[in-house]
């Protein structure tokens, strides 16, 4: 029953110090170096304290393949709490050779701030919308281009800085 224990805590503790560690790199690029820092605190006590019983036991591989397991479980989770926080903000080009027009009246009307640009493309001229957005508006902001044009080339990067411009709140559907 000790051994279990000790497994369940080094697995659990692994998960927890590498989703900190997912964040605090998420924050470190989004500018938050104080929230980073604290977050850094608790990740490596986590890490300590789940490494030492796995050092203090190397006669024990089953620990060492709980650690390794700990750590790829918490890649994943890491990776879900980042998807569900969308620290941030994004750029979205989106280009549409038939419904550019549509699709900006349409973005406005939800609130984002459009603008658009004109581009050369193999197929001649065609409008580049840009949209500066919060990361966690991009499911909306998909709907809404999908809804006007199912064949709209949308690209989505993250920004990490905006300095000026104007944000309204994103109506909900």
């Amino acid at each position: 029953m000790a051994l279990f224990l000790n497994m369940l805590f080094i697995f659990l503790a692994r998960v927890c110090d590498v989703t900190l560690s997912t964040v605090r790199i998420l924050t470190i690029m989004r500018g938050k170096a104080a929230l980073a820092a604290l977050i850094g605190f608790f990740e490596v006590s986590v890490y300590v304290l789940a490494l030492s019983r796995v050092i203090g036991d190397l006669d024990r591989p089953i620990l060492l393949i709980t650690y390794a397991s700990g750590f790829a479980a918490g890649n994943y989770i890491g990776s879900l709490v980042e998807e569900r926080l969308a620290l941030g903000y994004a750029t979205a080009q989106i280009i549409s050779l038939e419904a550019a027009d549509p699709i900006a009246a349409d973005l406005r009307e939800q609130g984002f701030g459009v603008t658009i640009l004109e581009g050369y493309g193999r197929k001649g001229v065609h409008k580049i919308l840009l949209v500066l957005l919060k990361r966690r508006d991009i499911p909306c902001l998909l709907e809404a281009v999908r809804a006007c044009d199912v064949n709209a080339f949308i690209s989505v990067m993250d920004t990490r800085k905006i300095l000026g411009g104007h944000f309204t709140k994103i109506k909900a559907k």
